[in-house]
């Protein structure tokens, strides 16, 4: 494709000013392990059926399109699209993606952007390979996912070793997505949240699905040995006693957070000037007050 770069003309990333949370070389082997053993995708099969109801809801044709790093088999194109490329994670382990500059009409993503150590520097990155008004959608982990897991490994760990080590990876917001799309230099963010809640039979069964997922933890400052068998038992009775309803069965919360945004363009609408507006505040209070 004449829009894909040469790995030797890729944006650079600085690495010694991101700090490093994720092990990417490590997701990458996660995921194909996962893939070899039958994937569990039913978040992913979520997010593909949303991604086209909002894609249909866009009345604009995208002729070039990129599906960047979305696991498994990727995204399908969207329908006409002249050019559609899936960029694999292993394509850019290092994060810096192989797109040249304005060659883009659409960038989407589902289920990739949280495992990433410098979100900012790949929103910078699609913003430059994005056409003037081209726009990007994509959807990602974040919020309070896996909230239960992360509170009842915790109290096992403090309970039974006497302290804490990181399981589950931080994850954005609502707020701090629409905040790094525009310190991206994208404009008119639109964010919202998608609120899943599964019910397992234990919460080995929910750890099960994980590794099937290719989420299993990833962190740099992961604990590099085996959990104890007594503490594995205790997080699985504190889950089973603070998130489980009637029937015994536990919850798992999963917030899919979407985002999209457009490259800027002189047609976008754009915000009033401070002190343009032609009636104040203050004479619309007092308007009101007299009615």
């Amino acid at each position: 494709m004449s829009w894909l770069e040469s790995p030797v003309a890729r944006m650079t990333l600085n690495p010694s000013t991101t700090p490093r949370l994720f092990d990417r070389a490590l997701l990458i082997a996660r995921q194909r392990r996962a893939q070899a053993a039958g994937p569990v995708e039913f978040l992913l099969d979520r997010v593909i059926e949303d991604m086209d109801e909002r894609l249909a809801a866009v009345k604009r044709e995208f002729t070039v399109v990129a599906d960047i790093w979305t696991p498994g088999a990727g995204l399908r194109p969207p329908s006409p699209a002249g050019s559609f490329v899936h960029v694999a994670l292993a394509d850019s382990p290092d994060e810096a993606l192989p797109l040249k500059p304005e060659s883009l009409d659409l960038a989407l993503s589902a289920l990739a952007f949280q495992f990433v150590n410098d979100l900012p520097g790949v929103l910078a990155q699609i913003r430059r390979a994005l056409k003037p008004d081209g726009l990007i959608l994509a959807a990602m982990i974040g919020g309070d996912t896996l909230t239960e897991l992360r509170q009842s490994f915790a109290a096992a760990e403090a309970e039974c070793e006497g302290g804490v080590s990181p399981r589950v990876a931080p994850f954005a917001d609502l707020r701090d997505v629409g905040s790094l799309s525009q310190r991206a230099g994208l404009a008119l963010p639109v964010t919202d949240v998608d609120r899943v809640t599964v019910r397992y039979d234990s919460a080995f069964a929910l750890m099960a699905d994980l590794r099937r997922m290719g989420a299993t933890n990833i962190l740099i400052e992961r604990r590099r040995v085996p959990t104890r068998r007594a503490t594995m038992l205790r997080m699985a009775e504190i889950y089973a006693e603070r998130f489980s309803d009637h029937d015994g069965r536990i919850r798992a919360t999963f917030d899919i957070i979407w985002m999209s945004a457009w490259a800027p363009h002189e047609s976008q609408q754009k915000p009033l000037k401070p002190g343009s507006a032609k009636a104040s505040l203050e004479d619309a209070v007092k308007k009101a007050g007299k009615t």
